[in-house]
């Protein structure tokens, strides 16, 4: 008899174990963010330069962490290892540049970057701690890059201090100048260099993300400034295979709302426009 209840005791408890296995084993696994249906964070890691871009999407960030998606942006203070690391998928994307820029490295390094969304144009402007305006024989310093060299000297055009040759546009060079009245000279610099020989020239063309880092004011201390009508807009940048991504793409949405447009014009007084 005592043979049988152990045997019924033992039959009992391997059918409550087993239930329990069964139980244990259709129950989901919980998210890698938490709780079961807690939305999976992925990282983004995205290139910029200080001013106002990673200011720009570090405002966004709270905006993207609730959609699931960390923004983890890298500073750059030059205008080549941020499409170099995109390229080579170091990076998720990048926004730094116009698109006559991309373009023009994408050309020269052979490359398909592309275009997602334009956030903000940064009017060019020219500044001189020397002179209120520019005289003969003057030191007149630009960028080196191919497409704000031609940006600035089409600058300098629009203000009658030089004549390009016909058909020159943003491609122009010094080599392109066919009239040169006030005898310019001309000192060609890495555009991030362009605030600090402000002392060792008369008048230099500087890109507005440069002129708000050494805390020039475009709007009060350009002595002249393009239109904002500029076609020279902002983009957000990646490559081919990742820009329909749902997080880069959560990214472009957050770039061009309300309230991105309403911190640019609060916080760049006119220096920065929106471009949407």
């Amino acid at each position: 008899m005592k043979k049988l209840v152990v045997s019924v005791l033992s039959t009992v408890l391997a059918l409550s174990l087993a239930a329990c296995g069964s139980q244990n084993e259709s129950a989901p696994a919980p998210s890698a963010g938490g709780s079961q249906g807690e939305q999976k964070e992925v990282t983004l890691k995205v290139g910029a330069t200080p001013v106002p871009q990673a200011e720009i999407l570090k405002f966004v960030a709270p905006k993207l962490k609730e959609q699931g998606v960390i923004l983890e942006v890298k500073e750059f203070t030059d205008y080549v290892q941020p499409n170099v690391q995109v390229n080579e998928k170091q990076l998720d994307a990048n926004f730094f540049q116009h698109k006559p820029y991309l373009d023009d490295f994408n050309k020269g390094q052979n490359m398909n970057l592309v275009e997602v969304v334009p956030v903000h144009i940064e009017p060019f402007g020219a500044y001189s701690k020397k002179v209120k305006s520019v005289d003969e024989g003057a030191t007149v310093a630009l960028p080196n890059d191919a497409t704000n060299n031609g940006r600035a000297l089409a600058l300098l055009e629009k203000q009658g201090l030089i004549k390009l040759k016909d058909g020159a546009g943003i491609s122009g060079t010094v080599k392109d100048i066919v009239e040169n009245k006030k005898n310019l000279q001309f000192k060609e610099v890495e555009a991030a260099m362009l605030p600090r020989v402000l002392d060792e020239v008369d008048l230099a063309l500087i890109n507005t993300n440069y002129a708000l880092e050494a805390k020039l004011v475009p709007t009060k201390d350009a002595l002249f400034i393009e239109d904002k009508d500029s076609p020279y807009a902002n983009y957000l940048v990646a490559r081919p295979d990742n820009k329909d991504s749902e997080a880069i793409q959560k990214l472009a949405k957050e770039l061009n709302t309300p309230e991105v447009k309403k911190f640019i014009e609060d916080t760049y007084k006119g220096a920065i426009v929106p471009a949407f």
